[in-house]
């Protein structure tokens, strides 16, 4: 029974996963955290499985578009140059899971 449970539980951290390609084309593992929708529009929060390089960036989260496509059952994300809607964004994520992470402001 509990070996059921624990393909259960490693499903769910499963369903979780997004691979996306860079702009190399290689393949990237996130955690999909949450999806908010502001103005009419659909971001995602995503958080990196594999650890940057950079001890500083280990923590931060990635806020894509999602655009529609031809395909149902394929998405498409952008990146977010506004910087209003990032903040926008984060703030509402954090505001959503204040309870559940502990956020730390870098300046």
């Amino acid at each position: 029974m509990s070996e059921d449970l624990n393909n259960l539980e490693n499903q769910e951290e499963l369903n979780n996963i997004v691979v996306l390609n860079d702009e190399s084309g290689a393949e990237v593992e996130f955690e999909f955290l949450d999806l908010i929708e502001l103005d009419g529009e659909e971001y995602v929060v995503l958080l990196p499985i594999e650890e940057e390089e950079d001890p500083e960036a280990a923590g931060e989260v990635v806020i894509l578009k999602l655009e529609d496509t031809e395909s149902e059952d394929e998405e498409s994300y952008v990146s977010v140059d506004d910087e209003e809607i990032l903040n926008k964004v984060f703030e509402m994520f954090k505001e959503k899971f204040k309870d559940e992470f502990n956020f730390v402001d870098g300046e």
